[in-house]
């Protein structure tokens, strides 16, 4: 579709990822991309060994080995949000020298079989911490502050959670 390739503004973009052609049942993928989360000026979680989720119309919801992640700095909440696929997701505060993230993070204790590999594995909503980063370019939250994707120059939307007035076809995230 033809549309797809315009910016958001109605000027040409280049191809990119359309968020449109991910699965509609998530499929976890390896990620050999650097990921990185700041939050309080400290480098809290880095990997080149993470986990990406994708799912039709979602932007890509990046997930961390817990060897990668300063757990010092997580404290299991008592919240948690059944999903379709992915198991019920448990979430973590992020706290740093008495400054606190509200349910910034989240894990899949028992995911199901297929999506297996996220155990040992936690995520991070780009909107709550202070910075997130794919191969060092600072991301957009997902919109809608609760579903957690990240939204980098390379992907095309539109995407879940956008306002109405961003659900125009063509809607693209990234550097102007």
């Amino acid at each position: 579709m033809a549309l797809l390739g315009l910016m958001f503004d109605g000027l040409p973009a280049t191809a990119g990822e359309s968020v449109w052609a991910y699965p509609s049942t998530p499929r976890v993928e390896r990620c050999p991309r650097v990921l990185r989360v700041v939050h309080s000026g400290r480098t809290i979680a880095r990997t080149a060994r993470g986990l990406r989720v994708l799912e039709t119309g979602h932007p890509p919801r990046y997930f961390f080995p817990l060897d990668d992640v300063v757990t010092d700095h997580l404290v299991m909440t008592g919240g948690r949000a059944p999903t379709d696929h992915l198991g019920e997701a448990r979430f973590f505060d992020v706290r740093i020298a008495g400054r606190r993230a509200p349910q910034a993070a989240w894990t899949h204790l028992k995911p199901p079989a297929a999506c297996a590999a996220l155990r040992g594995h936690v995520a991070f909503f780009a909107g709550r911490v202070d910075g997130a980063f794919v191969d060092g370019e600072r991301v957009i939250p997902q919109p809608g502050g609760r579903l957690g994707g990240w939204i980098t120059s390379d992907l095309v939307g539109p995407y879940t959670g956008s306002k109405p007035r961003e659900r125009g076809l063509g809607f693209r995230a990234g550097p102007s």
